[in-house]
């Protein structure tokens, strides 16, 4: 539950920081619609990284969970906010699986780059 509670600080904080709050301090950025989809899904990504690097053991599932927690959010943002580029429901919903699916490979990568390379076989000495 420790690990859930991490995930779910970690991956809203740099959800909030890059899909909200980046366009707020560079007026030129304009994460509307599905922009603002295509930059969610590989932040959650590097998050599924990062938590899986940092996390002792076997911790895949803890940042999917936390994505999908913070997609619903994100995708109702998105939705209250756009105006020009605008996408239909079902759309920000496939977007933000895809955006869990990313998390997911992440996760598994950070774990396999945290547990080093795999130790060499006795036959290859």
């Amino acid at each position: 539950m420790v690990w859930c509670g991490i995930a779910l600080l970690v991956q809203a904080v740099l959800t909030a920081a890059i899909v909200v709050g980046l366009p707020m301090a560079v007026s030129a950025l304009d994460f509307e619609g599905r922009y603002g989809m295509m930059m969610a899904v590989p932040i959650w990504f590097v998050g599924g990284v990062l938590l899986g690097m940092i996390s002792p053991g076997k911790t895949v599932a803890e940042p999917v969970v936390a994505t999908l927690l913070v997609a619903m959010p994100t995708v109702w943002h998105l939705i209250r906010t756009q105006t020009v580029r605008t996408l239909p429901l079902f759309m920000y919903v496939i977007l933000a699986m895809i955006g869990v699916m990313f998390t997911m490979v992440g996760s598994y990568l950070g774990e396999r780059i945290q547990m080093g390379p795999a130790p060499k076989r006795a036959s290859e000495s």
